[in-house]
């Protein structure tokens, strides 16, 4: 517990320093805690921190921590590519969707809220680049094609359209990615007001990002530390011999 509440304090103190070096208001940058692979218990403890927004970007695991921790005032968002078959699971929790990349996605998750009648608010992810192939590759919608997305969600009564959000490019600075993705989300403003949410910056790269003008940084690593492995460290591998007849 002590170490989460100092780890809380130190990122919440970064946030603070970053917006006022950028003259900014620290209140305008919400920190939202991303909480993927992570126990429901160490949501609990940040909540009692006065944490609300959480992240996860599993669709299961947000379902199942939403039901172990429906008695706290979580605020969930969704940060992962997010299958149209999920879509009403995760439009039920009131989730905020930070990863709309198509619109066959957008057309999903509207569905899902009108049936919930309750409009999901949703962010579209932005592609910003980086080395070519998978190495760089961080998702989302090509730049160029963002303003007729955010017209296409505009136009759905089942969803909020509320901003954009992005992962700055690997082998590339954060400052210049982040001010192109600024530079997009005012265009995307001057034509839907409402869309004032920008979701950018991580553990590594929030200073650069509020300095862009974020209003939402995505912290994970920093929070909680570095993620338990996905698969227990001691799995056993059969060795391959050449006796076995495998290629050497």
């Amino acid at each position: 517990m002590p170490a989460l509440e100092e780890s809380l304090h130190a990122v919440r103190a970064r946030i603070d320093a970053a917006a006022r070096a950028a003259g900014r208001d620290p209140a305008t940058v919400a920190l939202l805690a991303v909480s993927k692979t992570w126990p429901a218990d160490d949501v609990r403890a940040l909540t009692g921190l006065g944490q609300v927004d959480f992240g996860e970007n599993r669709a299961q695991e947000l379902i199942g921590k939403a039901a172990e921790l429906a008695d706290l005032p979580v605020r969930w968002h969704f940060i992962g590519q997010l299958q149209r078959n999920k879509a009403a699971a995760v439009a039920r929790l009131g989730a905020v969707v930070h990863s709309v990349d198509r619109t066959s996605l957008a057309q999903a998750l509207g569905r899902a809220g009108e049936a919930a009648e309750r409009p999901v608010d949703v962010l579209l992810q932005v592609d910003l680049g980086g080395l070519e192939g998978e190495l760089g590759a961080r998702g989302g919608a090509d730049p160029a094609e963002v303003p007729a997305l955010a017209d296409a969600v505009a136009e759905l009564p089942g969803l909020r359209l509320r901003g954009l959000m992005a992962v700055a490019p690997r082998g590339e600075e954060p400052g210049p990615a982040f001010a192109r993705l600024a530079a997009l989300a005012e265009r995307v403003r001057a034509d839907h007001p409402k869309a004032g949410e920008l979701s950018a910056g991580m553990s590594g790269d929030l200073e650069e990002a509020v300095a862009a003008g974020a209003t939402i940084v995505r912290v994970g690593t920093a929070l909680f530390g570095r993620r338990p492995l996905t698969s227990p460290p001691d799995t056993r591998v059969t060795p391959v011999t050449r006796a076995s007849g495998a290629p050497g």
